[in-house]
This record gives structure tokens, C-alpha cells and sequence, in this order.
């Protein structure tokens, strides 16, 4: 059973950053990409940033470009998401998930692409 736990988020003031952390445990596969999804109150669930097995490609929706990076360490099996220059619309619950690919050199930038999903951390940016 595979278990993705989220941690890092917290309330921050506009302009300030965050770092998100994800651990996965319980896999089965040899290689998985990894993404954040977040949710803001209200609202549909939202693609923020997908990397590969490997490393070498991410991918970042647009409204995070530039503020937001991501990455994982596979030796320790973690995800990470570093963001700065947070804003207001950047409030949501932040989602780590990740799905089996075993070409190694995929990015998922759907969140229904992706089947599994850890428990989501809380983001509050106050203006």
C-alpha cells in the first residue's frame, strides 16, 4: 500500500516561502513521477508541479512558474516543493501524489493521472 505523507505548510505572509515535503512509502514499482496539486477553499482541484523518476524534466502550471520548484531525492524517497514569493491565491491545501511510470522520463500534469495521494498539508499566505 503506497503512503504519501505532506508536511511543511503553515500560515506565511505575503512575499514569504515555504517548503513543502512529501515521503512515500509502500511502493511496489521500480519508478513513479511525482507532482503537487493543491485545492483552494471552493474551488477545483488545480495542477501546480510534476517531476520524473528521474529528475531531469518538471513541469509547473503557469501561475507558479518562476516562484515555485520542485524536486525529490529518490534515495530517500522524498518530494520536495519550495515556494517563494507567496501570494494570497496561492491559500489552498497542497497534495502530494504520484503514479507508477515505468519509461522513468514521464511528468503527470492532470490530477486524475495521478492514483495516489497523501493526506494534503495546509497553506495560508496572509496578505
Amino acid at each position: 500500500q503506497v503512503q504519501l505523507v505532506e508536511s511543511g505548510g503553515g500560515l506565511v505572509q505575503a512575499g514569504g516561502s515555504l517548503r513543502l515535503s512529501c515521503e512515500a512509502s509502500g511502493r511496489t514499482c521500480s519508478s513513479y513521477a511525482m507532482g503537487w496539486v493543491r485545492r483552494a477553499p471552493g474551488k477545483e482541484r488545480e495542477f501546480v508541479a510534476a517531476i520524473t523518476w528521474s529528475g531531469a524534466s518538471t513541469y509547473y502550471a503557469v501561475s507558479v512558474k518562476g516562484r515555485f520548484t520542485i524536486s525529490r531525492d529518490k534515495a530517500k524517497n522524498m518530494v520536495y516543493l519550495q515556494m517563494n514569493s507567496l501570494n494570497s491565491e496561492d491559500t489552498a491545501v497542497y497534495y502530494c501524489a504520484d503514479e507508477e511510470d515505468h519509461s522513468g522520463t514521464y511528468y503527470f500534469a492532470r490530477p486524475y493521472e495521478y492514483d495516489y495521494w497523501g493526506q494534503g498539508t495546509q497553506v495560508t499566505v496572509s496578505s
